[in-house]
């Protein structure tokens, strides 16, 4: 079945798949790091209570069948420890079948977090992982070569994330028009990080030229991804090294490190196939079908790029099969920051001895240079600035967040890079202010040292006690 395989790009699939276990170690890290604080069962947003409002149909998910902070905890580690395997190729150990068995378990495992995550897994790139996890359950291992069709449908995935982040900046913001969204947006990103400073910092001529780069690469290099294989993989380099330079410029979780992971499904690795036999017919059935489901699912998130009402990040079904991207439509001119404090005064005020919250990721002190965390991904912390932006987003979980502060919950105190209080003696009040940030200039940082310079705006939240 010469038609089915392409022996050429076993290579391609090897790192491939080395790639994406990497980022599922990350994924089930990040989640059995952070789970009891934002969604356990003392969270922010409990699974119970979420399991409770929301039935299976909607969001399937093992923790419907049953729930505890522990068996979650073991599904996150189990996670960690299938990556891991996978990692060191334990898939190409096993029988075809058995391979394919060993990938569909951390996409199921994962798939079942996500539909409890709520706000904190409401980010684009948990979507993209599980879909492109799901595909790789049917690429194969060492005893067949890679399917012509789950490669195609890989280049597929990569052209809607790529085409769909062209298409939603064009019809969004004027600035990605004139070519000025990079003027703010190094600045204003949810998540600076350690180059930032330097990257908002590049003369606006260069801006340009990054924006129109941005726009050649997402607005006309997808559709080389169909072409011939010299053509194909000199466009999925192109975006590889695109998506190295936001690398460098900010912390996105493990948005970049996976399109270059589908990128190199589609770079073809100049090396001698090995001589493998053909696959065995119930697995070119099992890819035909799987292949027309994803086909005839594509239907949504292709209405929806062409739609002027286009939408970003929208999963289209309950199993994240098929869904929509995109990033930044719209950049933000200023930064705010919210900025938590609290003091262990008896009558809190405006003198009161004000101690801050420090986080791991998002501004606070002026003085403290951001760090490279991706493609870890800090939730809290996304979700202040997302609060900056607008307190509508803060709704669901900052009041609880205040509460777990006052109580000096320790698995809360351990999403955060520092506490002014110990666990033991929690604030009596916590406030929240609001602060404008904005990148010192070359003068400035040399006299400060500091690389931002921060202004109070408002009152965020104002001082509250425990009941």
């Amino acid at each position: 079945m010469e038609w089915f395989s392409a022996s050429g790009y076993w290579l391609s699939r090897l790192v491939f798949q080395r790639g994406l276990a990497g980022l599922y170690l990350v994924a089930f890290l990040t989640a059995a790091l952070q789970f009891r604080a934002l969604i356990g069962e003392r969270g922010m947003l409990p699974v119970p209570e979420f399991v409770r409002r929301v039935p299976f149909r909607r969001s399937p998910s093992l923790f419907h069948r049953y729930y505890s902070d522990r068996f979650f905890a073991v599904c996150a580690w189990s996670g960690c420890a299938v990556a891991v395997a996978l990692l060191a190729g334990a898939d190409s150990l096993l029988p075809l079948w058995g391979g394919m068995l060993l990938w569909l378990v951390p996409w199921a495992l994962y798939l079942s977090i996500v539909n409890v995550g709520q706000t904190w897994y409401a980010f684009g790139w948990e979507s993209l992982l599980l879909e492109v996890g799901f595909l790789a359950v049917f690429l194969g291992n060492d005893e067949v070569a890679p399917p012509v069709l789950v490669l195609f449908l890989l280049r597929w995935i990569l052209f809607r994330v790529e085409f769909g982040a062209g298409l939603i900046k064009m019809r969004g913001d004027e600035c990605w028009r004139k070519l000025t969204c990079l003027d703010h947006h190094h600045e204003t990103q949810p998540m600076p990080g350690p180059l930032s400073w330097f990257f908002h910092r590049l003369p606006k001529p260069l801006h340009r030229a990054e924006v129109a780069a941005n726009h050649v690469t997402q607005l006309v290099v997808p559709f080389l991804l169909f072409a011939p294989r010299p053509v194909a993989t000199a466009a999925a380099s192109l975006m590889i090294v695109t998506q190295l330079w936001l690398v460098l410029s900010g912390n996105f979780a493990w948005l970049n490190w996976i399109t270059i992971v589908l990128a190199l499904s589609a770079v073809a690795f100049p090396a001698d196939p090995p001589a493998v036999p053909g696959p065995p017919l119930w697995y070119v059935v099992v890819v035909l079908a799987v292949s027309a489901l994803v086909l005839a699912l594509s239907h949504r998130p292709v209405r929806n790029m062409l739609s002027r009402r286009q939408v970003m990040n929208r999963s289209f079904d309950p199993l994240h099969l098929v869904n929509t991207y995109g990033a930044f439509g719209s950049v933000s001119r200023i930064r705010y920051e919210v900025v938590v404090e609290g003091t262990a005064d008896e009558v809190p005020r405006r003198d009161s001895g004000w101690r801050e919250y420090e986080f791991k990721g998002k501004p606070g002190d002026p003085r403290r240079w951001p760090r490279q965390f991706a493609p870890y991904h800090l939730r809290l912390d996304w979700m202040m600035w997302f609060a900056a932006l607008s307190p509508g987003y803060a709704g669901p979980w900052f009041g609880a967040l205040v509460e777990r502060l006052l109580e000096g919950d320790r698995e809360t105190l351990g999403l955060l890079r520092g506490s002014p209080f110990p666990a033991d003696a929690p604030p009596r009040y916590i406030r929240a202010r609001l602060f404008r940030y904005r990148y010192t200039t070359w003068r400035e940082l040399r006299e400060t040292g500091a690389c931002w310079e921060r202004t109070y705006v408002r009152e965020f939240l104002p001082p509250t006690r425990k009941p």
